[in-house]
């Protein structure tokens, strides 16, 4: 199958603008479908997308949205960098305006100039879950999941296919 291409981060915001109103209320339908036949439909069509899209084509995740830090994610990769916890947190971290642990720059200061990971293996929770389509109880995240088009064409073209169907 050909792989799509990606779409850089603000046609995204240009797309989702253009399509926020349709979007906005796919959302509500969604809210009112049984929560397993929601996660039905996005498992099947996040399956499909990945079989379209490459990540490592875009990385518009790591280039523009920092992942929310665990303490064990901190630990995690403190000990894959060889790094005492503080010394970690001193070059890698800060706390955003919700007082959470986040990267201290964007993009990723992982992020390599081939979009791979240097730290894959040991990455964030947040990093591994991203952009969360295949989780159970989508409904709890469809507000999250409408602002994650602006950064990942998967998740928007799981809004359009779900927009064809549900509208």
């Amino acid at each position: 199958m050909k792989k799509t291409a990606y779409s850089p981060p603000g046609m995204l915001k240009s797309r989702l603008e253009n399509s926020r109103k349709e979007f906005e209320l796919l959302v509500r339908k969604m809210k009112k479908l049984k929560p397993d036949k929601l996660d039905e439909m996005i498992h099947a069509l996040h399956s499909e997308a990945f079989a379209r899209f490459d990540c490592l084509e875009c990385a518009n995740c790591c280039k523009t949205i920092g992942p929310l830090l665990i303490p064990s994610d901190a630990e995690r990769l403190a000990r894959h960098l060889k790094m005492k916890i503080a010394d970690f947190h001193k070059i890698y971290t800060t706390s955003d305006e919700d007082n959470d642990l986040v990267f201290n720059t964007h993009p990723c200061p992982f992020l390599m100039s081939d979009n791979y990971c240097s730290v894959y293996e040991s990455r964030p929770r947040a990093c591994r879950e991203y952009p969360h389509t295949d989780r159970k109880r989508f409904y709890q995240i469809l507000n999250l999941s409408l602002e994650n088009c602006k950064t990942c064409p998967v998740v928007f073209s799981i809004f359009e296919e779900l927009s064809k169907t549900i509208m």
